[in-house]
């Protein structure tokens, strides 16, 4: 049976469906390829519900599954994950001074599970990305996406925070320094075909080609050796540095940026321009770009611009 044939007789069988009790997420597994469906509202925020899947899912696929390659692909057309609750990121505590820990932070934690779990990951996202789906996609093994259609979008700078969950210690490794500071400090819809370029997408497949694909890789990995392919997982990862400082300075740097007050007035500012709808979300980058260098600003500039037309449209009627 050639691999293509193979990929196609996997989507037809049954698949079992035994899963830990997940909100967000579709499992199933069969013939070693685990596949994790996110469904988790309009736009696949990344919610406490999804952020609570995707923790549980490596444990349970290690130990209670013959699964020896895992994809993450989402029920949503448009969107792979759009970002973290912006709404949540707002109720975090503030109140203290930060603090340097000594510990990873449990969005840290999950993405350093992905990275390093036994079984290689595999991301295909055929739609958009962005902040914290971009940071937990690049925690993964591997990203495939569709040529017109995949978007990044780290959009944390514009809202007046970091990406505080991977995203300034994953981009640098994958794209070199000038790139992820184009990408961090941007803030702006990066396009498929320049991600592929780049290396932050393994391929960017023509319209329709990017679930075959994908299938036929899971597939061949599925049917190799586990413990080689676990090995030479561990081998690879072997060649980068320890993640760990960086990631502790990003959390730290991540927590002063949430205690300066442009960053809540752009957070909220997001949400109210839109922010985590779809319409809005379908344009984020250029959202982002709206909520000027105070959170606040671009919407003084546009008071101030209604005001003088709405003072024109009087003096001229006045006039008549």
């Amino acid at each position: 049976m050639s691999d293509a044939t193979a990929a196609e007789s996997r989507d037809r069988r049954p698949r079992s469906s035994s899963a830990p009790d997940l909100n967000a997420i579709r499992l199933t597994v069969a013939d070693g390829v685990a596949v994790a469906e996110i469904d988790n509202g309009p736009v696949n925020l990344l919610t406490v519900e999804l952020f609570a899947d995707l923790r549980a899912l490596p444990d349970h696929l290690e130990h209670n599954t013959d699964a020896r390659v895992l994809v993450l692909r989402s029920a949503n057309p448009h969107f792979f994950i759009a970002h973290y609750d912006v709404a949540q990121i707002l109720d975090f505590p503030v109140d203290d001074a930060p603090v340097r820990g000594t510990e990873l932070t449990g969005f840290h934690k999950m993405c350093e599970r992905y990275r390093t779990m036994a079984i290689p990951t595999i991301c295909e996202i055929d739609g958009r990305v962005g902040g914290g789906g971009g940071e937990f996609s690049a925690s993964c093994d591997m990203r495939f996406g569709t040529v017109g259609k995949t978007t990044l979008c780290q959009m944390e700078v514009p809202l007046g925070i970091l990406p505080g969950g991977s995203g300034t210690q994953r981009l640098p490794s994958l794209l070199g320094r000038g790139r992820a500071m184009e990408i961090v400090l941007g803030g702006d819809d990066i396009d498929a075909a320049t991600l592929e370029n780049w290396g932050w997408l393994n391929r960017a497949l023509p319209p329709g080609d990017l679930r075959p694909f994908v299938d036929r890789l899971a597939d061949r990995i599925a049917g190799f050796p586990p413990a080689a392919v676990s090995r030479a997982k561990a081998s690879v990862l072997a060649a980068q540095p320890d993640p760990t400082e960086g990631l502790l300075t990003e959390a730290f740097l991540f927590q002063e940026t949430l205690r300066h007050p442009s960053s809540h007035q752009a957070m909220a500012n997001f949400l109210e321009r839109g922010g985590q709808t779809v319409d809005g979300e379908l344009r984020v980058g250029a959202l982002g770009a709206e909520l000027g260098p105070d959170g606040a600003a671009a919407d003084t500039a546009a008071d101030t611009a209604a005001d003088t037309a709405a003072d024109t449209a009087a003096d001229t009627a006045d006039e008549r």
